[in-house]
């Protein structure tokens, strides 16, 4: 019997205090791989990702760097696609 139920993935909550690395990498490719398969499947799939840009190692790495927060994050952001990289994005 198919599973119809909503499949559900999420991805850790990453501080953006740095530049994105083979981690981040590996993690989105991982978890987007697992969302398609489901979609594929005939299932609803709620994919979550995201960032946490309120850290006391933003704050620290912001005044490290003579920078705002939101700066430091919106820099270190730059080419990450906000939906992890599925195009069946959903706001």
């Amino acid at each position: 019997m198919r599973d119809t139920s909503p499949f559900y993935i999420t991805t850790a909550i990453s501080y953006p205090n740095g530049k994105p690395h083979i981690g981040h990498a590996y993690e989105l490719i991982a978890t987007d791989a697992m969302a398609r398969y489901q979609r594929l499947d005939g299932r609803d799939v709620f994919f979550l990702t995201g960032t946490d840009e309120h850290g006391q190692k933003m704050q620290q790495t912001a005044r490290r760097e003579g920078v705002t927060p939101q700066e430091l994050a919106d820099r270190n952001s730059v080419g990450i696609p906000e939906d992890g990289g599925s195009p069946e994005r959903v706001e």
